[in-house]
């Protein structure tokens, strides 16, 4: 007979990475509802966003700009800034001192569908949390808390 399991959890309800995983997988299917429509994927949204973002103080945004914004992988970057062009969504241009570097700049179609998208989103985010109320600041400091702590 298998030797008998060990649970620190007494339930899936007491594990918060189970929590998390859970209430990740119900948000990131409500977000997909929304940027549907727009022709957009999570993924593509973030880093349209991390554009849209960064774009607001630096006309020169690169690549790796954007993939430092998102805390994301430079090749997963580079392949969605690829389809958000072919989306006519984004342009991309020689960087003026960095020959390496290409600047990312978004189109006007691009900046159309990137307010559309943050709109959606962010009504999205309000509906989904707001089943918490007046604890949402408390759990989006305990959010930040977690990710700069465990940020390596």
């Amino acid at each position: 007979m298998a030797e008998k399991i060990e649970f620190k959890f007494k339930s899936p309800n007491e594990s918060p990475g189970y929590l998390l995983g859970q209430l990740t997988l119900l948000w990131q299917r409500k977000l997909k509802k929304v940027l549907d429509p727009l022709d957009l994927t999570q993924t593509q949204f973030v880093l349209l966003a991390a554009l849209g973002w960064l774009s607001r103080e630096n006309e020169n945004v690169t690549q790796v700009d954007i993939a430092n914004q998102g805390n994301a992988d430079r090749m997963m970057v580079s392949k969605v800034l690829r389809t958000l062009e072919s989306k006519r969504f984004i342009s991309r241009q020689e960087h003026q001192t960095d020959t390496r570097a290409k600047v990312i700049r978004l189109t006007d179609e691009g900046a159309a569908v990137l307010q559309k998208a943050l709109t959606a989103v962010e009504n999205a985010d309000m509906e989904f949390f707001s089943v918490i109320g007046e604890n949402l600041a408390s759990l989006n400091l305990n959010m930040v808390h977690l990710i700069e702590r465990n940020n390596e």
